[in-house]
This record gives C-alpha cells, sequence and structure tokens, in this order.
C-alpha cells in the first residue's frame, strides 16, 4: 500500500532531520563551552591584569626596586635620582610582563571565538600600559634636567614634569588620570564575557533561547 511507503519515506526524512539536529546542536554546545572557557580565561586575566597595574603605580618604593641602578662616573645626582625612580616602574612592569604578554596572546583566541568588535578593551589596557612606560622614560630625562634660561622655561619644565607624573605615578582619587580608565576598561570586558558565561552572546545560547517566556 502506498501509505506505508509514504510513513516510511516520512520516518527517514525525520530520521535525518533528528540526526542533522543532533549534530549541529552539539557543535552549538561545543562551540558554547568553548566560548565560556575563553570569557572566564579572558576575564581573570583582566582582573589580574588590573592589580598589576595598580601594583606598578604605586608611589611607595622600596630599595631593592632601585639597587640594580649604578650611578655613572660623571652622572650628576639629579640624573642618577632620576633615573632610580624610573627604574621601579620598569622593573615592577617586568615582573609582570608574562602575564601581559599571555593578555596580548588572549586577545587573539578572544578575536577567533567571541562576536567580532568586542576586543576594545584589550587595546586600550595596553595603551595604557604604554602610557605609563613612556612616561617613565620621559621623567627619567625631565627629572635629571637642573638648570634653566628662563624662569618660563622652568614652569614649562615642571608643567610637563606633573603631567607625566600624573600618568607614572598613582594620584589621588579624584585626581588620577588611569585609574577611572582603567575602571572603564575591566567593567567593559566584564559585561562582554559575563554575556558569554550566561549563554547570552554565543550561538548555542542563542539557539537554545525559549520561544516564549513563561508568565509564572
Amino acid at each position: 500500500m502506498d501509505w506505508i511507503g509514504t510513513l516510511q519515506d516520512l520516518s527517514l526524512l525525520i530520521g535525518t532531520w533528528v540526526a542533522i539536529y543532533g549534530i549541529d546542536s552539539w557543535r552549538s554546545e561545543h562551540r558554547g563551552k568553548r566560548q565560556i572557557e575563553i570569557a572566564e580565561e579572558t576575564l581573570a586575566l583582566f582582573y589580574e591584569a588590573e592589580d598589576a597595574i595598580r601594583h606598578i603605580r604605586h608611589p611607595a618604593s622600596f630599595s631593592n626596586e632601585t639597587e640594580s641602578v649604578e650611578r655613572g662616573e660623571r652622572e650628576s645626582e639629579a640624573s642618577w635620582d632620576a633615573r632610580k625612580n624610573a627604574s621601579v616602574v620598569f622593573k615592577r612592569y617586568n615582573d609582570h610582563q608574562e602575564l601581559f604578554n599571555r593578555l596580548h596572546a588572549m586577545r587573539y583566541r578572544f578575536m577567533a571565538q567571541i562576536p567580532k568588535g568586542k576586543t576594545k578593551p584589550f587595546d586600550d589596557l595596553r595603551r595604557i600600559v604604554s602610557e605609563i612606560i613612556v612616561s617613565a622614560r620621559m621623567l627619567s630625562r625631565l627629572r635629571a634636567r637642573e638648570h634653566f634660561r628662563t624662569d618660563q622655561q622652568w614652569e614649562q619644565h615642571q608643567k610637563s614634569v606633573e603631567k607625566h607624573e600624573a600618568v607614572f605615578w598613582e594620584g589621588l582619587k579624584e585626581e588620577d588620570l588611569i585609574n577611572p580608565r582603567l575602571d572603564s576598561i575591566v567593567d567593559d570586558i566584564d559585561r562582554t564575557c559575563r554575556e558569554v558565561i550566561s549563554g547570552k552572546g554565543t550561538l548555542h545560547g542563542v539557539l537554545n533561547r525559549p520561544l516564549f517566556k513563561s508568565k509564572g
């Protein structure tokens, strides 16, 4: 009878659809789990980086952080002190360099797994670190200068010193130039990663989102 053949064809179609849906569902679930792992690892690295930057900029320093800086034979006291102050940032940065390298490498894994356009916090954090390093180098030069021809030159010099010190060292909460930006960066990546972790920002989350919400 024709209806038996039709039923067999229908069963075959249903079986094929179920198999395809099962494979797609497994792939989506696997991709979702991978995205969650990336998001969790990224968020943890940003938290670590935040602490590392605060440590790098902490105004208190210790003698063991500058003991390797030797004074040049004809170097002035001011120049030597300036290099020692700058070396504190360089030493602390080197202590955390592996962390920043891991974070930079994570950026590419993040790009491969998380929706496009979400990597700005990586770039912003890298920019902050670069600014701190540049300010440390600039201050080592500015502080070494002792003689000025005019009061105007001295005033301009002081403005430059204060500008870089505001980046170099952590300041008062209401005056600090770096920490508010750092807080904003961490908040931004936190929102992105938590969306992924909760399933809202993954393909698996979209495919498995209920069509109708319970009113209960």
